[in-house]
């Protein structure tokens, strides 16, 4: 079976959680705190309204902190005395990286950067998990699934500076923290589907967007096909990996994992659109935008091989049933159903779902 976060280890352990007022952060925070965590946040406030941090948690409490600002970084970071870390917070979107390249960097690189450097001044410091992305692959952009192994690349600001974070991380790593006996890695993620997502130039939340106006939702690429999963699968992923990490004092685990569907199954952008626009009880309507658009790889397909050699994780939900999920939980919300009870409800669904 499958390992999933253990409650045990979470309860009453204080966790850094970057990011944690975007969607996968969101998700994360909620996870986290059914296991009894004493979770503390270091994010802006939510981007979009609706948000699903406001949906789960009511308007924020904890006061705004940029990660780029090394002042309030470090501040947020001396009060939160983490045990356990795992940094979420970043610029996140390809299209808008194009827009603003050197926003992009500033974040997700020296963020990551101005982050690893607060953090060394933290005592009892167990692990640190840094998410990037599938993308930091020098992709060919041929089909064949990218290990950890292949050479880091970026054709776009998003993917480079996501690269770039991986090579800081592992400045740092051997630099500072594998010196201090503490253990700091990286996760690559697949692309995420799930609830409460109201991103920009996401599909999910462009299907949900176009339905509500009542106007044909613009596809860029539909043939493009991608490592889809529904959120949990790495947030679980995530959580399963620290717990590890905490537990590896010698330097036996990977220092960066893959997290991503069943090397069998493949979901084009037009498929998976059919598929929400189905479950979601209306006809599929789509065109595709006029003028040039920035280029996007056709294919993208990550090997999650070695983080069920060394964890035992794989995922628990077919891609097809992410999309279920996912259409069901927009479903529930124009129907003005409790959020905070559903969005619970499917993590309680997921960890007692068989594989």
């Amino acid at each position: 079976m499958s390992p999933l976060p253990t409650p045990a280890f979470w309860r009453g352990r204080r966790v850094l959680l970057t990011g944690h007022t975007g969607f996968k952060g969101s998700w994360a925070a909620a996870w986290l705190r059914t296991m009894g965590a004493e979770v503390s946040g270091l994010a802006l406030p939510p981007e979009t309204v609706p948000s699903l941090h406001t949906l789960l948690n009511g308007p924020a409490s904890e006061p705004p902190v940029d990660v780029r600002e090394a002042a309030a970084v470090a501040r947020a970071v001396a009060a939160a005395r983490p045990r356990i870390v795992l940094h979420m917070a970043a610029q996140a979107l390809v299209r808008r990286s194009y827009r603003d390249p050197a926003g992009t960097f500033a974040t997700n690189l020296g963020g990551t950067v101005t982050l690893l450097e607060a953090l060394r001044q933290v005592p009892d410091l167990e692990a640190v998990l840094v998410v990037t992305s599938d993308k930091v692959y020098d992709n060919p952009g041929g089909g064949r699934p990218l290990r950890e192994d292949d050479r880091l690349g970026g054709a776009d600001p998003y993917s480079a500076s996501k690269a770039a974070c991986e090579l800081a991380v592992a400045s740092f790593r051997s630099s500072y923290y594998a010196p201090a006996g503490i253990p700091l890695a990286t996760a690559r993620a697949g692309n995420v589907i799930g609830g409460g997502d109201w991103s920009e130039d996401r599909i999910v939340p462009d299907l949900w967007r176009a339905r509500r106006a009542g106007r044909p939702v613009e596809i860029r690429f539909p043939d493009a096909t991608r490592p889809w999963q529904h959120v949990l699968e790495p947030v679980g992923a995530y959580l399963v990996y620290l717990e590890a990490l905490a537990a590896d004092r010698h330097g036996r685990l990977p220092t960066a994992l893959n997290i991503g569907p069943s090397p069998d199954e493949e979901l084009s952008v037009l498929d998976l659109a059919r598929r929400f626009a189905d479950r979601a009880g209306a006809p599929l309507s789509w065109c595709r935008p006029e003028g040039p658009q920035p280029p996007e790889k056709p294919t993208l397909t990550i090997d999650a091989g070695l983080i069920r050699e060394t964890l035992g994780w794989r995922p628990r939900l077919s891609m097809a049933e992410a999309v279920d999920w996912t259409a069901a939980w927009y479903a529930a919300f124009d129907r003005g159903e409790d959020m905070r009870a559903l969005t619970l409800a499917q993590i309680a669904d997921y960890c007692r779902r068989p594989l």
